[in-house]
């Protein structure tokens, strides 16, 4: 596993005469017009297919289409027999299995486990049309169509349930995807690094049995089986070994002082010197053979503290500077994960994003009105990743922390292509952007501190020092997108990171001034340090700052714009209170959310684990450490959103039920000091005094954070 991995597109193309598809292909008369025979590799998608960069089918078939291999895709085929996953025929090489751009689960099913009416992935919106855990199932029904040939599954949905994790809606510790869809290969995160060495090599007919050496893979092996005999194996328990908390060896500190074997005349050990270069040298090595054995899926599924261990563990084996190769058990067998890909270089990321898509659905749809596809057909994708590590959010599980940027040239390109080819444009961009809007071409200031650093966030609890928050880059490319003739106009859509935004006055300016459509979004999360620290995310005090910039701004530019602030209910760490003093200060501020969003634990988050465990995996898990509530019983859940929305009559009834539970009436009345108005009645006794004759204070908001 190769620190300086080959570049995508040195390989040599597979068929060098392939041309590029119109679209890749549907369906047999589709595979006749181009002259195919068979598929080399057929992607099965949960996803509607639509020839965009912004969709994973799409961005994997073109990649493997520029690499020389001729891919049929297979949209949302009916799993109930293996009939419909033969449409193509026999693939010559493997099948690539997807749940599509969602998790299955998480696309059909709300926070309260209810199903979804609709599916914004599916022509027309409907819903329906994917299976629960939609890896497994295809996976499955490949398998029964065409014996013998591999499956590979990938995706967001594959890469967050690759160990053991617990499932929301069945309310329990799940295998690995791996054993349950009998899949040959798991590939996790952003697969082109892996899957295109992968492709080639079993074009060039290595068995997928013996590759076993990609990073960003996973597979099934024996419980004694390793690479050759200079790997080595440790228990993860020996790393952060949970039960009483005592003082032991930091495992990833520097060595210390080494003393030759070889004694002096006097038997005395001479002490021998060895270089910080040199340890770290072989610390490195010894890494690189080194797998940590994780919990197994028996153990953390009957324990809930081994569970928040291998939470802990897991992500601090993250860096693809410094992480080791991991493994669980699964009965008799272990899953094996090799360390994350190393992230694309920015001629890498041009590559990927340069091929001729057709930045439209596939003919078959017939014009069907396709949510997703609506919402971002004229966005532009510049980067990836995130090192925010918002312990809700599984973009850093997905993607990594490390950013991947495109070059302004490839960016601006796109912009033109969609200027001159797309027959609906008006001139308005409606996003540049990525998982944030301003982590472009962020990075360490030092590559070594880079690769040898495992905090889990670079910018909690504040921004590391040795982040480069330039905005400078970015604040280029949108004079440069605005220059651009024919386009009209530029908003940015996507979430903004404020703790950095504010590094750069700058670039709160040029976005304010030139780049907000009246409205832009914004993720507090919440005000109150309980569930703020357990989210990872900075205090209120932050979101202030970027308020007062973000007014004067637009008062400069002569614009009446407003903020759209995003908060969640019910995460772990949330008191009753404490979703009190979020609708008090909601309502002091004069924001009235509309959507609003309940946690949902999602397989692999860190939130995910202080759910399932009620422990704290952002610090060391023992028995006794820190225990974290959430949210659980149906009524909490629907009070904490109902506080969010403290301004809808449909809310009024049980926020003024939990008032008088806790005494607090003084904020019922119908004044706009109170947080919701008084009736005649309520069930807890007769209705409080009415404002006009009781002078109430302002709304007693105190923030509790300071950052």
């Amino acid at each position: 596993m190769e620190a300086s991995p080959r570049p995508l597109a040195s390989w040599p193309r597979y068929r060098p005469k392939l041309k590029p598809a119109p679209f890749l292909p549907m369906s047999r008369r589709e595979m006749d017009a181009l002259g195919w025979d068979a598929c080399d590799i057929i992607l099965i998608t949960g996803d509607a297919y639509i020839d965009h960069p912004s969709f994973g089918m799409a961005i994997i078939g073109r990649l493997l289409e520029a690499q020389g291999f001729r891919v049929g895709i297979i949209a949302q085929p009916d799993w109930l027999s293996a009939e419909p996953f033969r449409a193509l025929g026999k693939p010559a090489l493997y099948f690539g299995v997807t749940a599509g751009n969602m998790d299955s689960m998480i696309n059909r099913y709300t926070a309260d486990r209810k199903p979804r009416s609709d599916d914004a992935y599916t022509a027309g919106g409907a819903s329906g049309k994917r299976p629960d855990r939609a890896v497994t199932v295809y996976a499955q029904r490949a398998r029964e169509a065409f014996p013998g040939v591999p499956v590979i599954i990938g995706s967001i949905e594959a890469s967050l349930r690759r160990i053991a994790h617990y499932d929301y809606w069945s309310d329990k510790v799940r295998r690995s995807v791996l054993p349950d869809s009998k899949a040959d290969m798991l590939i996790f995160g952003n697969a082109e690094r892996a899957l295109v060495e992968l492709t080639h090599r079993l074009a060039a007919g290595e068995a997928i049995e013996s590759i076993r050496d990609l990073r960003g893979t996973a597979f099934m092996v024996k419980k004694n089986w390793l690479p050759d005999e200079t790997w080595s194996e440790i228990d993860s328990l020996t790393l952060d070994r949970p039960g009483r908390i005592e003082a032991h060896p930091d495992p990833y500190a520097m060595e210390p002082q080494q003393t030759a074997t070889t004694p002096n005349a006097d038997g005395s050990l001479p002490v021998q010197i060895v270089p910080a270069a040199a340890r770290v040298a072989v610390r490195k090595a010894q890494r690189a053979r080194t797998v940590v054995r994780l919990q197994s899926f028996e153990a953390v599924s009957t324990d809930r503290v081994l569970y928040a261990h291998n939470s802990r563990v897991f992500h601090l084996e993250s860096n693809p500077g410094n992480a080791r190769a991991m493994r669980q058990a699964h009965g008799e067998r272990d899953v094996w994960l090799n360390p994350p890909p190393i992230p694309l270089t920015t001629s890498e990321m041009d590559y990927v994003f340069d091929r001729p898509f057709a930045r439209a659905p596939h003919p078959s749809y017939q014009g069907a009105r396709i949510p997703a596809w609506e919402m971002i057909r004229f966005s532009i994708n510049i980067m990836r990743g995130c090192f925010g590590g918002c312990t809700f959010c599984s973009i850093t599980e997905h993607e990594g922390r490390i950013i991947q940027s495109r070059s302004h040239e490839s960016i601006l390109k796109e912009i033109e292509e969609i200027r001159d080819n797309a027959p609906e444009f008006k001139g308005h961009i409606s996003d540049l952007g990525g998982p944030t809007a301003n982590m472009y071409r962020m990075a360490c200031k030092d590559p070594k501190i880079e690769s040898s650093c495992r905090r889990l966030s670079c910018v909690y609890p504040d921004v590391c020092e040795n982040l480069n928050t330039d905005h400078s880059s970015l604040i280029a490319l949108y004079r440069k997108a605005r220059a651009i003739p024919g386009v009209k106009k530029i908003t940015i859509g996507s979430g903004l990171r404020y703790d950095l935004a504010v590094r750069s006055p700058e670039y709160v300016k040029e976005l304010v001034t030139h780049h907000v459509s009246g409205l832009l979004k914004i993720a507090p999360e919440h005000t109150e340090e309980g569930p703020l620290a357990k989210m990872m995310k900075p205090g209120i005090g932050s979101f202030e700052r970027f308020r007062k910039m973000f007014d004067k701004y637009s008062k400069e530019a002569g614009k009446t714009q407003h903020l759209v602030p995003y908060f969640i209910a019910a995460h772990p760490g949330t008191a009753d209170l404490d979703m009190l003093n979020l609708a008090l200060w909601l309502k002091a501020n004069n924001f009235r959310p509309d959507q609003v969003q309940t946690f949902t634990p999602t397989p692999l988050a860190m939130a995910t684990a202080m759910y399932y465990s009620r422990k704290n995996p952002l610090r060391r898990v023992s028995q006794d450490s820190e225990d974290v509530e959430t949210p659980r019983l149906a009524r909490q859940r629907k009070l904490h959103k109902a506080l969010l929305r403290y301004h809808d009559p449909e809310n009024f009834e049980l926020i003024r039920e939990f008032l008088n539970e806790i005494g607090r009436r003084d904020l019922i009345g119908n004044s706009p000091h109170h947080l919701v108005p008084w009736t005649s009645l309520t069930r807890s006794g007769p209705a409080p005094t009415p404002a006009r004759s009781r002078p109430s204070p302002a709304l007693p908001y105190r923030p509790r954070t300071k950052r």
